[in-house]
This record gives structure tokens, C-alpha cells and sequence, in this order.
């Protein structure tokens, strides 16, 4: 079943008695009477006990599919996730609400696991939430026989596939849970997967004739931009400048170049953390816990710092080179806009990129203990990963078009308005043609033996000790690009590597050569096109325009500077006390009583009790 992309609107309470009492549940507990694509066919299925496998983007509202089932059936249901940050993200933002929630997992005391332990007992917990080896590495399996578990919700369910892109093999040990729970039903959710990975996902978990749901993987409320990398670290503070004060993820390949560019942040006078396997456990969670209760709002890190990352309200998700596949790309700038609100996610690409990643992905291969035809295999199919994704980032063409056509959906609108190609932000660059031929000719001039930093500096006419010792001075090509600077340079013959009007040679020092398109474009019978090595202005896209019309930004700020305070004093962090669009909402209506304020979206009957009066004031000009 495929999602429609209108936000679904329930029937009258008198249409259907489980439309009715959803709606009633998702306004007491959330604040909300309305549910996204899919979700209340989600919601079905497990309160029927028929199993499922859920697809939907990240912010698609896959965990209110599990939190919302147990209510309407009053019972006691597991969640099983693979990270303890994302379980305690989870239950924080449930108690928060009032809705009785746990997780047991190895950071808690004896004590602790006993109250949990007892209140399973009594039946006062809906949702259990714990990850693969604790559930079945302790006496917990026992503990849910004895009070009769029906259901489970495989979080990350992507996780127990070998084709996915974050394999955990400890997910494999869920296939368990259908022998010792033969009549429970089994609930698989992820916001990525392929065919190939759902196909898996069905058969490792064995579940039963299951409803499948897969939501339509657009985010419209993302603004994508690809932009050629001239000057990584001034590249990124500019489009840092666009969300000062707000929560921005910053994605570097290795370790080094989170902490290098993480302190050339910190010196231009931003407060940005550094985060990699490679640190302490201490000093990750620090981080981890300063972004979530927003203490800091950038965190400069690899693919480390991903799955576990729950703040909903991040405006920004900024790449500084290429990702290794389209899939990893989705799922991590998924992590921008979960609240629904306008975000960007921007790529600093540079086809040196793949370059780098083939390196890595032949390094890995390696030392993965593989025989001769797996290693092959597992190389070939990253590297298909690989160049799909490196597609992507050159392609002329409506992002939100392609990543749709990725995972086999198609985009209907001729101009998406969030992405750069449709705000009419790239530019091609004037004589590309003339340009493309003299880049051509120099490569065949210094006889196909250089790499791109040496064609392009003898491009420029720069007088290298290399230069000079090769007598490349002397040459007819040399200097006919004077009036550019090196980077521009070097991005325009990565350009032509990228459009295959130039091939490089592999190895650890790789040469440009020359292939039969070259010689095309040098004959004429070939018209090249390259792009501005620049972002023109970032144009605002409608999402942004749409979200911010009629909020009082001044009332906002107010909101959420109490928000932070509320959140500090209890230790949690500040989107479970209210998320964005919450205070989007109230800054927009600005409510002037108790009844007024349950109107605006978040606010539940727990949140008014416990918040309503202090919002008020804040909105009458008080500290709250």
C-alpha cells in the first residue's frame, strides 16, 4: 500500500469506533487530532494483531505507530531499539505527556531495573523499550511470558539486514521472538529501506502475511542543495550563517576533519563540538547530551553521529563531502526538519570524493577476513552505491525528483520549490565549452602523466618547482586560465571527470587522462556545459516561507528561551517539553486562556497542566 501525501483527516466519530477512539487518544496524550499518511493504517493492523512491516521517512511519525496501539488496547508492549540513547530520548518525551514508559537497558541501577521489573509486573507500563542483547541476554523473555506480551515493535528494523547500510548482526536474534511468542504479532519499522532490504526484513523476522506500508519517501519540508567545494570551512560557515541559534549536524568522512573543522568553527566564534568513535564514551555523551538539551547547536561529526540523534528541530544537515550511497544520504539528512518545519541539507561535493571513498571501501574490503569472490562482491556493490550516489550530486535535476526515483517512487511536480536546481540558484559557467577544451588540451600537453592540482596550476600559470622542472612554462596551455584561483580551477577539471570528458587513472597517485569524449570535445562534436563553481544567493524555498507566516518571531524566541530553562531544571531534553512547531503554534495564536491555548497543536491535557500557566505569562510579557 502506498501513502497519498496530504495529511489524512479522520472521519466523524461516528464513522468508525477506531477512528474515534484514535482520535480521542492522539488529542488527550499528543494535542493533536489529525495523523500523517499511513499511520492510522499502522495503528490497525497492530491493534488487530495482524503483523506489519512500516516504511515511512524520517519525521514520517513511525513511532507514534507503536506508542499509540497499547493505549487503545491497554496492554504492555516491547520496543525493541538498537540504541539506549534513542530509548531514552523516547521515554523522556513520553513521560513528558504522562504515558507510562521504560527502558531497561545497561546504564540503569539494581534498584532501578527492580521498579521497572515491578511496575511490568502490574501491568502499569504500555511501552517496554530495550535493545536485542539485553532482551535476550538476561531473565527478561521469562518476565514478558509471565504477563502475557502480544506485541512487538522492531524499531530501525533495517538494522537485521545484510543489505541494509547499518547491519547489526545482534538483530538477527529477534527471529527467536516468533518461537517463544508464537501468538504475538511483530511490527517492523525503519525510514529507509529498498525492496531488497524490505524482502529481508520480512523473511529474517518470519513474519506471518504481514500489512505493508511504505510512505512516500519525499520530504518536502527539506531543501536540498548540492554545491561544488571551493573552500570547505568558508563554505560551511556561510550556510551556517543562515541558522544562527539553530540546531545544525555537520558530516565529515574521517575523524581528523571533524575536529580540524570543528575548532576552525570554534575560533570564527561558533560553539562546535567534534564527534567520532574515536573519542572517549564520556566525552560523546557529553556532546550528545548538549545538543539534545541545546546547550550547543553544531556538532561537526561522522556517521557515528547518527542513529541515535533524536532532537526533532534540527534546521540544518550539512555535508562536506560525498556520502558513500543515496541510502546513507537519506537516512542522515532525514535527521533535519522531524518536527515537519523547513530545514536544509546542503552537499559540498567534489569528485575527489570518489576518489577518496573507493580508497576507503578497497582498505575495508581488505581487512574484512572476506575470501577472494565475497571481498569482489562487496566491492562491486559499494561501488555501484557509490557512483549512485555520485550521480546525484552532479545531475542537473530536481533533487527531490531523484531521490523519489531512488527508492522507486515517482515525484509528480515539474518544480518541487526546495531544492537549487529548482530555485534557479546553479549557474553555468560562460565558454563552458572553450573552457572544457582548454582544460582538454592542457592534460594532453603535459602528456596524461599529472594529476588535477598540477594541470590546474599550470592552467593558472603558476610557477611551481614542478612547473619549472618539467618545462611546462613552455607550453601552448599554459596560463589560459589565468584569471582563475586554484580551487575553481581544480573544480572544473573535477567537473569534466565527472561528466566522463576526462578519466583518471586508479592507484594511491592518480593521473587525468584523456578518453574518447575528450577527443569529441576538442572536434566539436561534443557540447559541454559546466557549472559556476558558487551558490548564488540561497533562494528561501515555500516550506520555509509557509512555516514561519504569522508567527510573532519575537514571542517565539521568548518561548523558547523558557523551554531551555524548563528543559535544564529537569535534566531532559528541550524538544520533549515542547517541539518546534508547538511554539510555532501558540507564538502564532498567541492564546489568551487555558481553553484557547489547548487549541494550538501540542498541547495536551498533561502539557497544559503542567506548562499552561507559565506559557501564558511568557505570551503576557512575564519570565514564565
Amino acid at each position: 500500500m502506498q501513502a497519498d501525501e496530504a495529511t489524512q483527516a479522520f472521519p466523524s466519530p461516528a464513522a468508525d469506533s477506531l477512528t474515534s477512539s484514535i482520535r480521542e487518544t492522539l488529542q488527550t496524550w499528543w494535542g493533536f487530532d489529525t495523523l500523517r499518511p499511513l499511520q492510522t493504517e499502522a495503528i490497525a493492523a497492530a491493534v488487530a494483531g495482524r503483523d506489519s512491516l512500516v516504511v515511512l521517512p524520517t519525521g514520517g511519525g513511525k513511532s507514534l505507530c507503536y506508542q499509540l496501539p497499547p493505549l487503545l488496547s491497554e496492554t504492555t508492549d516491547i520496543v525493541v531499539s538498537p540504541l539506549v540513547s534513542l530509548m531514552k530520548d523516547q521515554v523522556d518525551a513520553l513521560e513528558a505527556i504522562g504515558y507510562p514508559a521504560a527502558a531497561i537497558h545497561g546504564g540503569l541501577s539494581l534498584l532501578e531495573r527492580r521498579q521497572i521489573y515491578d511496575r511490568l509486573r502490574a501491568g502499569e507500563l504500555r511501552l517496554l523499550f530495550t535493545a536485542p542483547e539485553r532482551l535476550f541476554g538476561t531473565g527478561l523473555l521469562d518476565s514478558l511470558a509471565a504477563v502475557g506480551v502480544r506485541r512487538f515493535a522492531i524499531d530501525e528494523a533495517h538494522c537485521i539486514s545484510q543489505w541494509g547500510h547499518d547491519f547489526r548482526p545482534e538483530y538477527r536474534q529477534l527471529a527467536a521472538l516468533r518461537e517463544r511468542f508464537p501468538q504475538a504479532s511483530m511490527h517492523a519499522f525503519t525510514a529507509t529501506a529498498t525492496p531488497r532490504v524490505r524482502e529481508d526484513i520480512v523473511s529474517q523476522l518470519q513474519l506471518r502475511n504481514p500489512e505493508t506500508l511504505v510512505g512516500i519517501f519525499d520530504r518536502p519540508n527539506l531543501t536540498y542543495r548540492v554545491v561544488p567545494r571551493t573552500d570547505k570551512t568558508g563554505q560551511t560557515l556561510e550556510v551556517l550563517g543562515r541558522h544562527a541559534g539553530e540546531a545544525s549536524i555537520i558530516y565529515c568522512i574521517s575523524r581528523r576533519e571533524t575536529e580540524e573543522l570543528a575548532a576552525k568553527l570554534t575560533a570564527a566564534g561558533l560553539l562546535a563540538h567534534p564527534y567520532h568513535a574515536g573519542l572517549e564514551p564520556n566525552q560523546r555523551h557529553r556532546t550528545q547530551e548538549a545538543f539534545a538539551k541545546e546547550t550547543i547547536d553544531v556538532v561537526v561529526a561522522t556517521v557515528a553521529f547518527g542513529m541515535g540523534i533524536d532532537r526533532s528541530n534540527v534546521r540544518l544537515v550539512l555535508h562536506t563531502a560525498l556520502p558513500k550511497s543515496l541510502e546513507a544520504y537519506q537516512q542522515e539528512t532525514g535527521r533535519a526538519g522531524r518536527d515537519g518545519l523547513a530545514a536544509e541539507c546542503v552537499l559540498l561535493y567534489s569528485s575527489a570524493d570518489v576518489f577518496s571513498w573507493e580508497s576507503l571501501i578497497r582498505r575495508g574490503s581488505e581487512s574484512s577476513g572476506l575470501d577472494e569472490e565475497q571481498a569482489e562482491r562487496f566491492i562491486a556493490g559499494q561501488l555501484e552505491h557509490l557512483h549512485q550516489m555520485r550521480r546525484y550530486a552532479q545531475a542537473a535535476r530536481c533533487r527531490h525528483a531523484a531521490l523519489s526515483e531512488y527508492f522507486g517512487q515517482t515525484y509528480e511536480a515539474s518544480n518541487c520549490g526546495g531544492c537549487d536546481v529548482c530555485l534557479g540558484e546553479t549557474q553555468n559557467l560562460p565558454d563552458s565549452h572553450v573552457t572544457a577544451q582548454k582544460i582538454i588540451s592542457c592534460v594532453a600537453r603535459v602528456g596524461e602523466r599529472f594529476g588535477v592540482r598540477h594541470v590546474s596550476e599550470v592552467l593558472r600559470g603558476a610557477k611551481t618547482a614542478a612547473i619549472q622542472r618539467y618545462g611546462h612554462e613552455r607550453l601552448s596551455t599554459y596560463g589560459l586560465l589565468a584569471n582563475l584561483d586554484q580551487r575553481t580551477c581544480e573544480n572544473l577539471v573535477h567537473q569534466l571527470l565527472d561528466q566522463e570528458y576526462l578519466a583518471r587513472s586508479g592507484g594511491d597517485r592518480p593521473v587525468v587522462t584523456l578518453n574518447a569524449r575528450s577527443w569529441e570535445v576538442l572536434r566539436d562534436q561534443r557540447e559541454v556545459v559546466l557549472l559556476e563553481p558558487r551558490l548564488k544567493k540561497a533562494i528561501r524555498s515555500r516550506s520555509e516561507a509557509d512555516d514561519w507566516e504569522g508567527v510573532d518571531r519575537e514571542l517565539f524566541e521568548r518561548l523558547r528561551q523558557w523551554r531551555r530553562r524548563v528543559a535544564e531544571g529537569r535534566g531532559k531534553p528541550a524538544w520533549t517539553i515542547l517541539d518546534d512547531k508547538a511554539l510555532r503554534s501558540i507564538a502564532r495564536e498567541r492564546p489568551d486562556s487555558p481553553a484557547a491555548l489547548l487549541r494550538c497543536k501540542g498541547i495536551g491535557e498533561k502539557r497544559l497542566a503542567d506548562h499552561g500557566a507559565a506559557i501564558l505569562e511568557v505570551i503576557r510579557g512575564g519570565g514564565g
